[in-house]
């Protein structure tokens, strides 16, 4: 794959869990956009460029008076649109004193933003997870930058099988690796699925202890990727042999590029039971970090590997990576509009 994947400018991703924007100013980056993020007095989240119009003085390192933003440096003052409403020391505001105000989306949990063109912003098109506030389900959630190519991550996510050796003793056993997979792609939609089925398999710690089964499962992993930014890893687990009592989590990823060689790595874990153990809550959180982390020290590893190939190379790509393959596909192809 190329150093650095290609940016999809005309698309939704999402720039903070909806819990991380409040009345404090947050900075983000964005397909290399430098963006502050906020909420009015009124709970509407509003994303503006984060630099200043007079000395590039970052926006998120300011403050709010109402729904207004006060730069810390000189006070230029912004509206939620980006129209600069006050300058020191004279009346007039030049008419070039204004920031980007980028299209925001507040949907499952999650803001979106659009950086691309914004008379194409349309927020039906945004891919749904209902689950991560449904009720009768309880979700834990971060995020992680990751210090690599968006498109590395992708690959990551797609192909499971990876679980057993970078994930062992926590969610992978033997059998991720060793059972096929089935891949389904829509090119059109932008959606690649891809499935795992191991009807008898080693109960892994993650599972053990939050679901309480002992022995092994029936483990029904089903991937949906929506090009570019959203995963969602359905999962569902059962004693061998029995579909119930069945246990559902779903695991949700959104994949943000933040500038070339760097990704956000948005996680969540949903459960549908043990929703008032407050124990299984904290062990999924805990557990599920160290899993990530296991994944953003790899990532980060393997792009200064790639960094540092010579040119030349051939990849070497094998059944396992179909889903990944056909994702890199769809997004070249958004890519280049």
């Amino acid at each position: 794959m190329p150093a650095h994947s290609a940016f999809a400018r005309d698309q939704w991703y999402v720039a903070a869990w909806s819990a991380e924007v409040g009345r404090e100013l947050l900075g983000r980056t964005v397909l290399g956009e430098p963006l502050a993020l906020y909420r009015t007095e009124a709970g509407d989240p509003v994303v503006l460029a984060d630099r200043c119009v007079h000395r590039r003085y970052p926006l998120s390192a300011s403050g709010l008076d109402g729904d207004r933003v006060v730069c810390g440096y000189h006070g230029f003052t912004y509206d939620t649109t980006g129209t600069c409403v006050f300058v020191p020391g004279q009346k007039r505001v030049p008419r070039t004193a204004r920031v980007s105000s980028y299209p925001v989306a507040e949907l499952d949990g999650m803001v979106w933003v659009w950086i691309g063109d914004p008379e194409l912003a349309d927020p039906d098109t945004i891919p749904r997870a209902p689950h991560l506030v449904a009720d009768g389900w309880v979700t834990v959630q971060g995020m992680e930058p990751i210090d690599a190519d968006y498109g590395l991550l992708v690959d990551n996510l797609l192909d499971l099988s990876h679980e057993t050796y970078l994930h062992g003793g926590y969610i992978g056993t033997p059998e991720v690796a060793e059972t096929p997979i089935t891949t389904e792609v829509d090119e059109g939609a932008g959606v690649v699925r891809v499935s795992r089925h191991m009807t008898d398999a080693e109960c892994p710690p993650f599972y053990a202890r939050s679901t309480g089964i002992e022995g092994r499962i029936q483990r029904l992993q089903d991937i949906e990727y929506h090009a570019p930014c959203l995963y969602l890893l359905h999962s569902r687990i059962s004693p061998t042999g029995q579909d119930s009592p069945a246990f559902l989590t779903e695991i949700t990823y959104a994949i943000t590029p933040s500038a070339p060689g760097k990704v956000y790595d948005f996680w969540a874990v949903s459960r549908n039971f043990a929703v008032d153990d407050a124990e299984v809550t904290t062990f999924l959180r805990d557990f599920n970090h160290t899993v990530v982390m296991q994944d953003v020290d790899a990532l980060n590893l393997l792009q200064r590997s790639l960094d540092t190939e010579a040119d030349g190379y051939q990849e070497l790509s094998i059944n396992i990576d179909t889903g990944g393959l056909a994702a890199r596909r769809i997004l070249a192809k958004l890519a280049a509009g």
